[in-house]
């Protein structure tokens, strides 16, 4: 058995002092945005606690799902490194940025430059652009990463899957379906319809679901809406789970799920494959870290839970992320 675990949007704080010349941009709203709302629920011991947790569970790798950060200004991703190398070994941790991470013009560069290791491929040599797809193998598990991130507008936060990235993730998910791989990818945005408001959408999306029709995969990770969420989406051989995780440093009490992760179980081999979702996290009615829920989503291969349409929208709307 292999177990895979997924936090995201971590959103480390609290905010740095800020100069004059990095307020004059797209960072003012979010300094506000902070200052306002998310110092009250995303600030604390709430993400030390769920990351003690994560490592008592000892699994065998770790996915985060981008958004380390708030502003994406130089004090902050450095500070994200120092964080993921508390987290654990590159060769144990795999990242994808998110829209935050991308927060203005050249914050992204800067991202890649500080996290490379946690974001690089096991052959450097295929990588393309910005070593985005991705593919690490870690026994029997493939895992793609790919980017969505990018610098948006003031009050946007989409994110953008080209086709160029869409034929090469392609291809690397066709090659580990004919060597038998269970196939993981990690994305930011979710690439469901639906599953966040327009201006924090993925741009793309329609090419990231032709790639899964096609080629297949057997797991999808996102993060950026702050909810657990499930959706489906129809590949060629099986549904594939689409899961969402709250922010890893949401406190209890806000307006969406407080601090989680996701453990998943995968067992089994080529065409038999079983995944269990079983979720740890904060509760507002008892301290620490607990057991959230527990449910199978493949079982011998095949989905085992309700399958929503493939454009469903989540339960409620997702607040606070851009």
């Amino acid at each position: 058995m292999f177990r895979l675990a997924h936090l995201s949007d971590i959103h480390l704080g609290p905010l740095p002092a800020l100069s004059i010349r990095e307020l004059a941009s797209k960072r003012v709203t979010g300094y506000v945005n902070w200052h306002r709302n998310r110092r009250r629920v995303m600030f604390g011991e709430t993400l030390t606690d769920l990351v003690q947790d994560l490592k008592q569970e000892a699994p065998d790798h770790v996915a985060v799902t981008g958004d380390l950060v708030n502003l994406a200004t130089q004090t902050e991703t450095i500070a994200a490194r120092i964080w993921l190398e508390e987290l654990g070994l590159p060769r144990d941790v795999s990242v994808v940025p998110g829209n935050h991470d991308a927060y203005v013009p050249g914050a992204l560069r800067r991202a890649y430059k500080e996290w490379h290791e946690y974001m690089l491929g096991d052959n450097p040599l295929s990588a393309v652009g910005n070593s985005f797809p991705y593919l690490r193998v870690r026994d029997n598990v493939a895992i793609f990463g790919v980017s969505t991130a990018e610098a948006t507008a003031p009050f946007m936060a989409t994110g953008t899957f080209k086709r160029g990235q869409a034929l090469h993730l392609a291809r690397l998910l066709d090659n580990c379906r004919a060597t038998g791989h269970f196939r993981v990818v990690l994305i930011h945005h979710p690439p469901v319809s639906g599953a966040a408001a327009w201006h924090k959408r993925l741009i793309g999306k329609q090419f990231f679901y032709k790639v899964i029709h096609e080629v297949g995969a057997d797991l999808v990770l996102h993060g950026h809406t702050h909810l657990d969420t499930l959706h489906w989406l129809r590949g060629p051989d099986h549904m594939v789970p689409v899961v969402g995780v709250p922010s890893a440093s949401q406190s209890p009490g806000g307006s969406n799920p407080a601090s989680r992760y996701n453990l998943f179980e995968i067992d089994g081999g080529p065409g038999k494959w079983s995944l269990v979702q079983r979720e740890r996290g904060a509760r507002k009615e008892a301290p620490g870290i607990d057991w959230i829920r527990e449910r199978e989503l493949l079982s011998s291969g095949r989905a085992v839970q309700a399958r929503p349409r493939e454009d469903a929208r989540p339960a409620r709307e997702p607040q606070d992320a851009a």
